[in-house]
């Protein structure tokens, strides 16, 4: 009896040892701010991927750089995705408990955002979808854990309406007009469609809807359904290889590139470069920024990232497009953090529910974006309880043959529709997941 107490103590006092020495490794590793990367460095859309998750690597390299957040480190992880919902959840689950906890993830797929958006609230760990996503994730009060900072796929079908609508002499005159919308076959081109059903209603035009089966390479039909038809535009929600296909077809049909508008992920360097002066006078949007390698993030990152031999992909690429999208998301998820400790302690490590109040309460003005040298790249973003994204802005920029230049002045989704649409749609998720929505008081 008595080796058999003693056994038992030594199992208790083994198991105590071993759970203090699990606590402080989760102290020591809550010391760095940890911030898991999915990314798609292979497959089909590895071309876009690979830009956008330099710059994001490239960003929080210059946070350390620098000094870290507040004086505190942050650490990462990439996780290869491929762009397939399946292996964006097993990322999730392998990175949410690690070093400490996740601070945010930021899928870069509406299909792995569709996925993680039950997962999110349980775990207690925000979702940023900068550009992409839900749209009705913009209601706060639903959505509480998804956070479409900077703008919706909503957004953006209604500003490409509106700058189509210009060009034409005025929205009335789109009446009789023919829009085919040429589309991913995936929750990601899904989401404008209901914008643009309604915009087609209001003003009297025809909508085509064309869908895409991934990844995009064969799309003969397509166009000679286009070809046929003969629409005054073409709306082009693609990703990877299938824009680049897209403005070849268009190229081989005949169809003008000046009529052609992608959305902002169909309007960077890999979409056209290879096409060159085929894809001469195509337009795109650029979601708060384009092209900015003039601008004072940019010379930063050179400086302190780059010529110290740390780049995480080739110099030439940091400026353009999809890497400056990549740097803007990893900046929108440092400063959530950043905000957060205004709350919980300046310099110290916030918990991933910590880091959601920060993203709800940004405040992210010219003058805080100028002095973090992106004066010229983002609009100001503000966010709250209601309001997740922040901001609804953007512009349109065209591809000269050598490079993006801006083509028109901001534009700002208009929310006397998008508003009802998206309280609506949220009203209904909410009804379906069995979610009280909250009021001003739940945020106090």
């Amino acid at each position: 009896m008595k080796l058999k107490s003693l056994l038992a103590a030594a199992t208790v006092g083994a198991a105590a040892l071993a759970s203090l020495a699990t606590s402080t490794a989760v102290l020591a590793q809550a010391k760095e701010q940890f911030f898991p990367v999915l990314v798609y460095r292979t497959g089909a859309y590895a071309p876009n991927g690979v830009p956008f998750a330099n710059g994001y690597v490239d960003y929080l390299k210059y946070v350390n750089a620098t000094g870290g957040i507040n004086g505190l480190k942050v650490s990462w992880e990439e996780c290869e995705t491929g762009y397939a919902t399946d292996r964006g959840v097993e990322c999730y689950e392998r990175l949410k408990g690690k070093n400490g906890g996740a601070t945010v993830f930021q899928p870069l797929s509406t299909g792995i955002t569709f996925a993680l958006t039950e997962k999110a609230p349980i775990d207690k760990i925000p979702l940023i979808t900068a550009g992409y996503g839900r749209s009705e994730s913009t209601d706060g009060n639903v959505f509480k854990w998804n956070f479409p900072l900077t703008g919706t796929y909503w957004d953006a079908a209604d500003i490409l309406v509106q700058h189509v609508g210009k060009k034409e002499g005025g929205l009335d005159k789109l009446k009789g007009k023919k829009i085919a919308l040429v589309y991913h076959d995936s929750p990601f081109g899904k989401e404008p469609i209901p914008l643009l059903e309604e915009r087609a209603k209001q003003l009297g035009f025809t909508l085509q809807l064309l869908p895409v089966t991934h990844p995009g390479v064969e799309q003969k039909a397509t166009w000679l359904q286009i070809r046929q038809n003969r629409p005054d535009y073409v709306f082009l929600w693609g990703w990877g290889v299938m824009n680049s296909t897209a403005i070849k077809e268009a190229q081989a049909t005949g169809y003008p590139r000046d009529k052609m508008y992608g959305v902002w992920w169909a309007a960077a360097e890999p979409d056209v470069k290879d096409v060159g002066d085929g894809a001469k006078g195509y337009h795109g949007l650029a979601l708060q920024h384009g092209a900015e390698p003039n601008s004072k993030i940019v010379k930063e990152i050179l400086a302190k990232v780059h010529d110290k031999g740390q780049g995480t992909g080739p110099r030439d690429e940091v400026g353009q497009v999809l890497y400056m999208r990549g740097l803007v998301a990893a900046m929108l998820a440092v400063e959530g953090v950043k905000r957060a400790q205004e709350r919980y302690g300046k310099g110290k490590w916030v918990s991933g529910e910590q880091a959601r109040w920060g993203y709800e309460n940004l405040a992210l003005d010219q003058k805080k974006l100028d002095a973090l040298g992106f004066a010229g790249v983002m609009k100001p973003i503000s966010t709250s309880c209601a309001d997740h994204r922040g901001a609804a802005v953007a512009r349109i920029h065209t591809w000269d043959g050598k490079k993006w230049v801006f083509s028109s002045d901001w534009y700002e989704a208009d929310q006397a529709i998008i508003k009802p649409m998206i309280k609506a749609a949220a009203d209904k998720y909410a009804t379906e997941k069995k979610i009280t929505r909250r009021t001003p008081e739940d945020c106090q």
